[in-house]
């Protein structure tokens, strides 16, 4: 926040791996922060942490908020959420939804906020727990001009990039986007990673190499070295990966796109959730190679 901004009143709703440290940046920025959790034992971990203030319901949280911020489950976590918090947030406020969604959800939400004046920005955010905790988050919006103005005085306290896409529900478009670019990478690097495991080469040198050229990518560069040591244990889980490619599948089938490999890899990811890697790391992917055509490799 500059020195000429004044200080807004912002909620956040949902402490999870996410939104606990995405909150906690509002407060280094300056901002007067009410927070609300499910689990109440977390927002108490966040008041420990930051010292906000942690409130025992919803309403309570955003009743005098400026801006309220929501990073959730999925669409019907989203619905819900927000059809509580815009019952008691004040005319002319604005809600930000990170939360993945379909653009559907976002459009039904910011068509609830309409009738009450509510402004909303759907802004999904990529760059996993490392890039919440780090406030190195990359976001992709959808919204009017006017309010993705009010929005990026908030959202620069926790992202590296911003970037206005369109209309309410483009943000989430842009997010399928992303996803399906993902799991495109992660499949390719599983491969080849499995490939040079069994080839008998040094994993080291074999990075060092492929990661100076056109192979580079961030999985590479931070989870290459880990699926190949059999270590899952990051932020964002293959249970969220699936719901995330289901929105981009169903997105696919109203545009008309073809998403083939996509539609293949979801399916590669429903076999490691049946080998019950649901809360592993979407790197583990190479599970599935290492074990087999299917199943999870021994990481004992």
């Amino acid at each position: 926040m500059s020195s000429t901004q004044k200080p807004l009143k912002v909620s956040f709703l949902g402490l999870g791996v996410m939104g606990f440290p995405m909150a906690g940046y509002l407060v280094a920025g300056g901002h007067q922060v009410a927070v609300f959790n499910r689990d109440s034992r977390k927002t108490e971990q966040w008041i420990k942490k930051y010292s906000g203030h942690g409130a025992a319901t919803i309403g309570e949280a955003v009743a005098e908020a400026d801006i309220v911020c929501a990073c959730v489950g999925n669409d019907a976590d989203s619905m819900a959420v927000s059809g509580v918090a815009m019952t008691a947030m004040a005319e002319a406020s604005l809600y930000i939804d990170h939360t993945t969604t379909s653009a559907m959800c976002a459009k039904e939400i910011a068509k609830r906020g309409k009738n009450k004046a509510i402004g909303f920005v759907d802004a999904p955010i990529s760059g996993g727990e490392a890039g919440a905790i780090n406030g190195q988050l990359s976001i992709m919006c959808g919204g009017s001009d006017a309010d993705m103005k009010r929005a990026e005085v908030v959202m620069q306290a926790y992202a590296k990039r911003i970037v206005h896409i369109g209309p309410v529900g483009q943000g989430q478009l842009c997010k399928a986007v992303n996803q399906i670019a993902i799991a495109g990478v992660l499949q390719g690097l599983s491969e080849a990673v499995h490939f040079a495991k069994r080839a008998g080469l040094d994993m080291d040198k074999v990075l060092e190499a492929v990661s100076g050229g056109a192979a580079q990518s961030w999985q590479m560069d931070n989870r290459a070295k880990t699926m190949a040591e059999g270590k899952f244990d990051f932020g964002f889980a293959v249970d969220w990966m699936r719901k995330d490619l289901a929105i981009a599948l169903a997105e696919a089938e109203l545009s008309g796109a073809t998403l083939p490999m996509t539609a293949l890899i979801d399916q590669f990811y429903k076999d490691v959730q049946q080998a019950g890697g649901n809360r592993w790391d979407t790197s583990s992917l190479i599970t599935r190679l290492e074990s087999g055509s299917k199943g999870v490799a021994n990481r004992g």
